[in-house]
Order: C-alpha cells, then structure tokens, then sequence
C-alpha cells in the first residue's frame, strides 16, 4: 500500500535538513538559532559545516599535517558545542560535516552531492555591510548551481524576534 498525501507530507517535513554553515562570523549564531527554532517548530534536523581552508604551502611536511590536525581538532570541539545547542534546542543530534578547501567551493558541492539537505540557512552582516562573499556568490554568480532554497535570516534579530519569525 502507497503512503497517503498526509503521510508523505510528514515524512518530508521530518526528514527536512536546515543547513548551517559555521564559519568565524558573529551572523552564525543567528543562522545556527533560527534553523534550530525551523527544525524544531516545523519538523527536521540541523546540519552544521565547518570548511577548512589548505594549510598553504609548507617547508617541512611534519608541520603541515600536524597543523592540519590541529585545526581539524578545533573544529570537532567547536562543532561539538554547537552540536549540544543544537541538541538542546531541537531535541535532536545535528548532522556534522568537516570539508577541506574554497568554503564556497566546498559549500556548492556538497549542495550538489548531498540529497539529505533541503535548505541552506545564513545570515546577513548585522552592521550593514553588505551580503558578505558566501551570500554574494550564492545569489550571484553561482546561484544556478545551488539546488536547494536559501534562507538569508537579517544577522541583527535577538532571540525573541527569531522566535516570533520560525
């Protein structure tokens, strides 16, 4: 027997994924919230995506994969705190995703490789400077390659006004 229309429709919603790309930028943290607040009032899962850029070019081999490591260790203790806010307030483990390369690059291909993820969140800079480059380049240049809806959430709303949007 086929699932009916109602059954389908909860499926999608609960197999949704809102991904969050976690870089240096104070807008993180709203991105990170409202697709939490998403997933928990409508259904889905997190998935968060830190990108490290190449160590550049290095005279002896040993520093650079130690450097690598390193920064790979960083970032599975960042994501790990931000997998336990994640958790708290969506009651749900999030999906964690490490890639090295370009960000933009690595961004378009996992979008591309990756059937799970249903939304890519970001936020705009709350001082007004502009999209900043990922949010450009996504709307920009690249936007034909980007085959899931964006959601660019204003990095400037405080937690009450992300309650009242999500």
């Amino acid at each position: 027997m086929g699932e009916t229309a109602a059954e389908k429709a909860a499926t999608a919603k609960r197999d949704r994924v809102f991904l969050v790309v976690v870089d240096d930028s104070e807008e993180r943290e709203v991105a990170l919230r409202y697709a939490c607040l998403r997933a928990r009032n409508g259904g889905g899962r997190v998935a968060l995506l830190r990108v490290l850029e190449p160590v550049g070019m290095i005279e002896w081999a040993g520093v650079g994969v130690l450097m690598a490591e390193e920064r790979r260790e960083e970032a599975e203790k960042l994501l790990s705190g931000l997998g336990a806010q994640v958790q708290e307030i969506t009651g749900g483990l999030p999906i964690v995703l490490i890639r090295e390369g370009d960000p933009r690059d690595e961004l378009i291909a996992l979008l591309e490789e990756d059937p799970r993820i249903s939304i890519l969140v970001l936020a705009s800079a709350p001082t007004g400077s502009g999209p900043g480059p990922l949010i450009s380049a996504l709307i920009g240049r690249y936007a034909s390659r980007v085959r899931v809806p964006l959601t660019i959430v204003p990095g400037g709303l405080d937690d009450k006004e992300l309650e009242r949007v999500t």
